[in-house]
């Protein structure tokens, strides 16, 4: 995975981050992770500067003074990732619950198959998500289908988190007008991609629920998807 990064957000991850980082890097020596991470209280960036002693030019850390959302430690990342020159640029969790093996699944989508946008997909081929209670399986499953109701999109897993981009996607959509910052900014991108016609392909990746550390879903976040949804439409319609 040539000319690669992995961003990684992360707010008090340190019982796995050390894991994460070695298992990514376990699966190509050419590809670099950067970790946003937000302030963590329990010294998630300390642990990254110690290994960043270990992979020189290839571990890089950006913190930020407060924990600021998902979406603007993405929109942190690909910044960065542009301006480095990446062309592949990857969003993935600390958490393990996206598999480190499949980043080759979404780079090969992008470099050999000549998508735009890869996403790492629970809902492809069926329901692949392991460790889930099942009525957070049902709201994520439902919330795709209705997200894809809203926007026209023919996407199974709209709120996928791991994804693949292309480095002229980023250049191309105006990351300062990304408004959501909870999980809606995963939709809002995959919308905007849509929006101009980038090529978008789903690849079969199991879901496996973090076994350390905790969930930073909260309703607030839920809240911002239901109706940013309705509103990102709208405004897309008027755009025209």
């Amino acid at each position: 995975m040539k000319h690669a990064l992995v961003i990684i957000p992360t707010y008090n991850e340190i019982e796995n981050i050390e894991a994460i980082i070695k298992a990514v890097f376990s699966e190509s020596e050419f590809t670099h992770i950067l970790i946003v991470d937000d302030s963590s209280p329990d010294l998630t960036a300390l642990k990254v500067k110690e290994l960043q002693k270990e992979f020189q030019q290839r571990l890089f850390l950006e913190s930020r003074v407060e924990k600021s959302g998902l979406g603007t430690a993405y929109i942190h990342g690909f910044k960065w990732a542009l301006k480095k020159k990446y062309d592949y640029i990857f969003e993935m969790d600390a958490d393990f619950s996206h598999d480190p093996k499949d980043l080759i699944k979404l780079y090969n989508a992008c470099s050999t198959n000549d998508a735009d946008v890869a996403i790492g997909s629970r809902y492809i081929t069926g329901v692949n998500v392991v460790n889930w209670p099942m009525n957070r399986v049902l709201m994520s499953y439902l919330a795709s289908v209705y997200v894809r109701i809203i926007t026209g999109m023919a996407i199974r897993d709209t709120t996928a988190g791991f994804v693949c981009y292309k480095r002229h996607v980023l250049e191309t959509l105006n990351l300062d007008t990304i408004k959501f910052i909870g999980y809606a900014f995963q939709i809002e991108m995959k919308f905007k991609a849509y929006i101009k016609k980038f090529k978008i392909e789903e690849v079969p990746v199991i879901f496996t629920d973090r076994t350390k550390g905790q969930s930073k879903l909260s309703s607030g976040i839920i809240s911002e998807a239901i109706f940013g949804v309705i509103s990102m439409k709208i405004k897309s319609i008027f755009k025209k």
